[in-house]
């Protein structure tokens, strides 16, 4: 048998491990035409605003004018308002108010929803975007189109056609919480319920894209009638920013039977509204 010495064994033994650890290494390191995963990014908000703390109180006094004629207390608690229940705070928030007057009732409500994709291949902001396509196409805005896609930011609307012509009965007009038929109403338009048409006198007040709020908004003013009661308006503007979609709904019932609640007042103030809780949201 032949003779090795220690020292060429031992340099011998080193040489062949170093020759099995480089070939293992590149084996499971080298994994030609294998996928590169991209994940969609996070949307820009990660938390929600307080909802009842949102609105400022002159704000509501505004909103609520039946506020200022009640003992300081029930003003208080007025003011306050009442969070909406929800099972996820971190994902979806809300608060309404409401405020009774000798002529008319008033209510306000809104809620903040944070879009969050689950799907890594989907961004937050593409899953809102979806979102909030899917609740301007079930308002049926007047001449937009709901194939699917939301109409671009100031395309007109359309100057008829689209109207569905008759105020809604519905035993759910006053209860103010928007569970009425989201279908807008013809009658959405002047004082005295008649629609605006563009470029005559009356200003165009029909359901429709509303330009400069957020990423995209749009309001919808539904007029309808419980029975015999009073006429209910509510005006819903919706808009998102970003991963986060708000929606306001601010409506009035008159006390008499014979009056229609002013659209263009109800929408301006929602609209106003709208625009403030867009700057709460970025700050």
């Amino acid at each position: 048998m032949a003779y090795v010495p220690g020292v060429a064994l031992l340099a011998a033994l080193a040489v062949g491990c170093s020759a099995g650890s480089d070939g293992s290494a590149t084996d499971a390191d080298s994994k030609p035409g294998g996928p590169t995963v991209t994940t969609a990014p996070p949307g820009k908000y990660r938390t929600l605003p307080a909802p009842c703390r949102a609105v400022p109180s002159s704000t509501l006094k505004d909103l609520l004018p039946g506020v200022a004629e009640v003992p300081r207390q029930q003003q208080e608690k007025a003011l306050r308002g009442s969070p909406t229940i929800t099972y996820d705070t971190d994902r979806k928030v809300g608060c309404s108010w409401k405020a009774d007057a000798p002529d008319s009732s008033r209510n306000l409500s809104i809620d903040f929803e944070r879009v969050v994709s689950y799907d890594p291949l989907v961004s937050d902001d593409d899953r809102a975007r979806s979102l909030y396509v899917k609740k301007e196409n079930a308002a049926e805005l007047p001449g937009s189109s709901t194939t699917g896609t939301a109409p671009e930011k100031g395309a007109p609307t359309g100057t008829g056609g689209g109207e569905k012509g008759q105020e809604k009965e519905t035993g759910k007009a006053g209860d103010g919480t928007g569970s009425a038929d989201p279908s807008p109403s013809a009658s959405a338009g002047t004082s005295s319920g008649t629609p605006g048409t563009p470029g005559g006198g009356d200003e165009d007040l029909r359901p429709r894209v509303v330009d400069g709020l957020g990423d995209a908004a749009f309001l919808d003013d539904l007029l309808t009638r419980a029975g015999s009661t009073a006429q209910h308006r509510t005006v819903s503007v919706v808009f998102r920013t970003s991963n986060v979609i708000v929606t306001v709904r601010y409506g009035e019932q008159p006390a008499l039977v014979t009056k229609v609640p002013d659209s263009k007042e109800l929408q301006d103030k929602a609209q106003a509204l709208a625009r403030k809780l867009a700057e709460v949201i970025s700050e």
